[in-house]
Parts: structure tokens; sequence; C-alpha cells
């Protein structure tokens, strides 16, 4: 069912995804989408963990372009977020309603949360992670209204990569040279291609990942 939710959601988006398009698309009756999952929003939050975890592990496995530097990775993924919605605006809906929902938005705020601290902490020494918590929640919002939004011939997706990325280190006390570095460094990569990999390899990181998420 997650397979034809994933199928569904690629030609269609989310909102015009039905559940019993999706469990029909499973071969299984329309009523049986509900024993499987509770709502198309929990389904929506599998999916989410999937399209994140996926998104990491390219961004780590560029290993000589992010040098190790966990604001570099930082940058690395969300640039890669943002290419991902530019090339598929079926994508582009699932990521913006999985930055809008409850849980899907509860889940992204609490699992960042987790890492800030690694990544900024040098920056902000007395902040906990309650703190990390409520500044990724702006932090979230920027990225929700940046990909919310179709680049366009004068607003390119690197100067979206660049505007976000100088809001966001902004917020998290990075010095503007730093910054700088990091912006350049980004817009040097070939995220686009690493994008595309994310996206045609979804249905495989769901049947690789799904034991370990329900875990």
């Amino acid at each position: 069912m997650l397979h034809a939710a994933i199928r569904l959601f690629l030609q269609n988006g989310y909102e015009r995804t039905t559940t019993s398009s999706i469990a029909k698309g499973a071969g299984m009756a329309p009523s049986s989408f509900f024993a499987a999952f509770a709502s198309k929003e929990e389904l929506l939050l599998v999916l989410v963990k999937i399209m994140f975890a996926g998104q990491f592990e390219s961004a780590e496995q560029m290993k000589g372009a992010t040098e190790d530097d966990p604001v570099l990775l930082y940058a690395v993924e969300t640039a890669l977020q943002m290419y991902i919605t530019e090339l598929s605006e079926p994508l582009r809906d699932l990521y913006v309603t999985g930055y809008s929902l409850p849980s899907t938005s509860e889940y992204i705020y609490s699992s960042t949360a987790k890492r800030l601290p690694h990544i900024f902490g040098q920056y902000m020494p007395d902040a906990q992670e309650k703190d990390f918590y409520e500044m990724d929640i702006a932090s979230a919002g920027m990225m929700r209204a940046y990909m919310a939004r179709p680049c366009d011939f004068y607003f390119t997706v690197e100067n979206k990569i660049s505007r976000f990325l100088e809001s966001s280190l902004t917020l998290y006390a990075v010095p503007k040279e730093k910054q700088r570095r990091v912006i350049e460094r980004v817009l040097e990569m070939n995220l686009k291609t690493a994008a595309e990999k994310i996206i045609t390899g979804m249905a495989q990181k769901a049947e690789d990942g799904i034991d370990l998420i329900e875990e």
C-alpha cells in the first residue's frame, strides 16, 4: 500500500490522492486502507520519514563535498529539498503538505531539533534543545514558504537556496564569513543530480526502510 501511495502521490500530489485510490492501487478493497493506516496523514508521516532519510543519506554520501563540516552538511540537506521540489510538482505538494500538517510538521521539528545542537551549538553555546526546537519552527516556516514558491527566470533555484541559507544560518548565529563560504560551496555542487537520484530511488527506499521506521 505504501508503494501504491508513493506512485499516486508522485503522479497526483497529496490532496488529489484519495485513500480508496491508494487501496485500489495496491490491489485491495477501498475499505482496506484503514486496516493499515488510521488516516492519509498517518501514511504521509511514514513517507516523510523515508523522504528525509533519503535526503540525509544523499548529503552524507557527498563526503568530499561536505568535508565533515556539520554546517555545510545542513546546508546541503536543505538545498536538496529545494531542488527536489523544483524538479517535481507533486513532490513540491508533498513537502509543503509535510511542513503543514500537525503530525508531519511535528516530526520534522522534533527530529531536526535533536540534530541542531551538534550543528550550531558552537555558535550558540547557551542554547538548549528547547531553544533549537523553537528556532526550527521558524526555520521550517521559511523552508515551507520557499518550497511553495516555484522558481522562475528571475527567482532561480540558486537564488532561492542562497536566500534561505542566508536567513537560516543567520537565525542560528553562524558568522557572515562562514555563511558566505558555505553558500558558495553549496552552489558549486551538483545537487540537481543528487535530487534526481532521491526522486527515482524513493520507492526502493520505502521498501528498504519501512521495517526500521516502524521500529
